[in-house]
This record gives C-alpha cells, sequence and structure tokens, in this order.
C-alpha cells in the first residue's frame, strides 16, 4: 500500500487533485453568490438561505450517501456528485428568478454529500494508520490551495459577468469528476467497499471513545472555523476597529495561507506523536486565540490571534478525521464517515445563527466564548481517547496494488 519511500498511494493523489479543483471552483462563488442572489431583488435573510441552503441540504442528505455508495459504488458515487453539484452550478448560472437560483444551490448540496461521504470513505481506506494524518493533510491541502486561489480568480470572472463563475465552477467539477472516474484506482476503490471483510458494526464505532471525540471535534471545528470565524471577525474587523472589509479578506488570506503551510507537518505530527494530543493541543490552541481576537484592540494582533488559530485549525481537521479511520478500520465506513460529515455540517449551520444571536443580546466576547466552551469541551473528550490500533480484521492490500485503471 505504502511505498518503500513513504510516498501517498495513487488513489490518495488523485484525491488531492480533486480536492484542488472543487476548492478553487468553490473559492471562485464565494464572493459572486451574495451579489448574484441580490441581482434577484432578495434581501439580506434570502441571501443567507441561499447561502446556507448547500450546507443544509448536504447535512440532510448525508444519511442517504452510504446506501447510494452500496448500490453503485465508492467510485461512481464521488463522479455522480461532482457531476451534479457541476450541473446545479451551471443551471444557477442562468437562472431566471431567485427561487430558481436557491433551488438549484440545493441541488448542488445533494451532490456534494454524496462526493464528500465517498471521498473522505475512500481516502481513510487506502492508508494504514500511521499515514492517516499525512493523507487527510494531503488532501485538505488541496481544498485549501483551491480556496485561497478562488476568490481572486472569482473576482476577475465577475468583471466579464455575474454569471462566469458559476460557468467557471460547473467547468472545474466536471474536469474533478473525469479525474475521479477516469483514474482513481480500481484497488482504492475496492479498500472502501472492505475488500472482502467485514466492516465495523456502527454500534461498535460508535461506542469507540476515538469515534466519539472525533464527532465533537468535527462540531466544534464546523461552529468556529465555518460559522463563528466567518460571522463574527468581520464584524470584529469593520465594526469594532473601524477598518474596511478589505482587511478583513486580508486576515482570511494569511490565516490560510498559515493553515496550508502547517497542515501537512501537522498531519506527520499526528501520525508520529497521536491524535489525541493533536486534538487535544489544536482545540487549546483555537480557543486561546479565538477569545483573544474580540479583545485584541488592534489589527495586528488580530492577524496574530488568526494565525495562531489557523495551527490549531490545521490539528483539527486531520487527526479527527484520522480517528474516524482509526475506529472503522477503513473498511465500509461510509456511515461513519457521513455521522462525522453531519456534526461539521450542524456546526457550521447552528454556529453563526447562536453566534449572531448571543452577540445582539450580550456582546461579541460572549459570542466568541460559546465557540471557545465548545473548543474546551472537545479538548475534554479528547483526553479519554484510546490509542491507535487497527481492528484485527483489516485488509492490508500488497505492495503495488495501486493501479489505474477502471
Amino acid at each position: 500500500m505504502i511505498g518503500r519511500r513513504g510516498r501517498m498511494p495513487g488513489g490518495v493523489v488523485v484525491l488531492g487533485v480533486i480536492a484542488l479543483f472543487v476548492g478553487l471552483g468553490f473559492g471562485v462563488i464565494v464572493p459572486v453568490l451574495p451579489l448574484f442572489a441580490g441581482s434577484f431583488r432578495a434581501n439580506d435573510l434570502m441571501i443567507g438561505v441561499v447561502v446556507s441552503a448547500f450546507a443544509a441540504v448536504r447535512l440532510a442528505t448525508s444519511p442517504f450517501s452510504n446506501r447510494v455508495m452500496g448500490r453503485i459504488g465508492a467510485r461512481a458515487t464521488l463522479g455522480a456528485g461532482l457531476l451534479l453539484v457541476s450541473l446545479s452550478s451551471a443551471l444557477m448560472g442562468v437562472a431566471r428568478s431567485y427561487w430558481w437560483l436557491l433551488g438549484w444551490r440545493a441541488v448542488g448540496g445533494v451532490g456534494s454529500a454524496l462526493f464528500t461521504v465517498a471521498a473522505m470513505t475512500v481516502l481513510l481506506a487506502v492508508v494504514p494508520e500511521r499515514m492517516r494524518g499525512r493523507a487527510t493533510g494531503f488532501y485538505q491541502s488541496g481544498f485549501l490551495i483551491g480556496s485561497m486561489a478562488g476568490p481572486a480568480v472569482g473576482g476577475l470572472l465577475a468583471r466579464i459577468s455575474l454569471q462566469a463563475p458559476f460557468e467557471f465552477y460547473a467547468l472545474t467539477l466536471l474536469v474533478a469528476a473525469v479525474l475521479g472516474l477516469s483514474l482513481l484506482p480500481r484497488d482504492a476503490v475496492r479498500a472502501a467497499a472492505g475488500g472482502g471483510a467485514d466492516g465495523v458494526p456502527m454500534r461498535r464505532v460508535l461506542r469507540d471513545s476515538r469515534y466519539r471525540a472525533a464527532l465533537v471535534a468535527n462540531f466544534a471545528q464546523g461552529w468556529n472555523s465555518t460559522g463563528v470565524r466567518n460571522a463574527l471577525i468581520p464584524l470584529v474587523i469593520t465594526a469594532g476597529l473601524g477598518l474596511s472589509a478589505t482587511w478583513t479578506g486580508t486576515v482570511f488570506a494569511v490565516a490560510a495561507v498559515v493553515q496550508t503551510a502547517a497542515i501537512i507537518p501537522v498531519g506527520r505530527f499526528v501520525d508520529t506523536v497521536g491524535r489525541r494530543p493533536a486534538m487535544l493541543a489544536g482545540a487549546l490552541v483555537m480557543a486561546v486565540s479565538h477569545m483573544s481576537v474580540p479583545l485584541s484592540g488592534s489589527i495586528g494582533r488580530v492577524v496574530a490571534a488568526m494565525c495562531v488559530y489557523a495551527v490549531g485549525a490545521a490539528a483539527m481537521s486531520t487527526a479527527p478525521a484520522a480517528s474516524v479511520g482509526d475506529a472503522t478500520g477503513g473498511v465500509e465506513g461510509g456511515s461513519a464517515v457521513a455521522v462525522f460529515s453531519m456534526c461539521n455540517d450542524a456546526g457550521a449551520i447552528i454556529g453563526p445563527l447562536a453566534a449572531g444571536a448571543v452577540s445582539d443580546a450580550l456582546g461579541r466576547a460572549p459570542a466568541f466564548a460559546l465557540g471557545v466552551a465548545l473548543l474546551l469541551a472537545s479538548a475534554l473528550v479528547s483526553t479519554r481517547m484510546g490509542p491507535m490500533r487497527e481492528p484485527a480484521h483489516r485488509p492490508v492490500p500488497r505492495h503495488g496494488d495501486y493501479r489505474h485503471g477502471d
């Protein structure tokens, strides 16, 4: 499975390239989607619904993704998900009303659920325990790099028209689907299906302390990194410090660069030192740095806090996923991956709503404190994690099993 020099399996490399295209396309429409929705005379609430519909539908449909994967296979599920998001994006670009835009955005969430669950299931299946942190980091670095470049490309395309970014997004996802369907190794797909071995029953996975810690960590990660960070930090910078929105983009860009640079070394730490130390340290680093943001008083301190936060976020985005693979052994782990993904989506949806309500009622510092409390809870649960260990039935493919082809 692993080359003599510890190189990434072919399946992980293909998934990383796919993630790059997906992240690039997703980043392209981030600055444009609210403007396009506003062109249909949508108010702020309606725009917020369009933005959140993608994650909400993905959350609702994730439980069914494993059933689809069981029927048509991991590779076909991954490709179908990407093609569905590609189609929905193209149709969003030609939407002639707000409701058509919202509907196709929701359809994209279904495709995203299929792709996300299938890709992570294959990823955790094709690497052994000792390499899951690095493999997860490699895969997620593709998203991060694409997401960093995407907004700049989207801004340039928006000068052509507000529809152009959606067509570009559709094209990048089409390329990603072709790559997945044509280059994902057959043995990688067979490993995700169990390779003839029985998977760990979901009841047993849920009793595993490593899996429970991963669920709590992913919920806290979604709440803070996707929810609170995107909802409140722009307000701290603009309303609190009196700076322009340009500074918000600068802070997020710098933090994204730091997280991208940190994620591979952090993945190595996860594999060599352990999941528990990485999750414990990551949660505490995120908690301290996040709580310092509303108390910073200057843009320099905000930048510094977010850079420190990015290192913790790198740990909290790799170690929990690796722990899911440890709990399932990477064998028929679709259900476990689906629940894991749902926790992040739930945090991303509930987080900004709860943080906004608390901020309106009590102020921004208590709103940040609510997210910090979840991170501290994650750190506490992580202390009870069991050690890394592969289930006895874990099938180990022979070296050289990874062949490209269908």
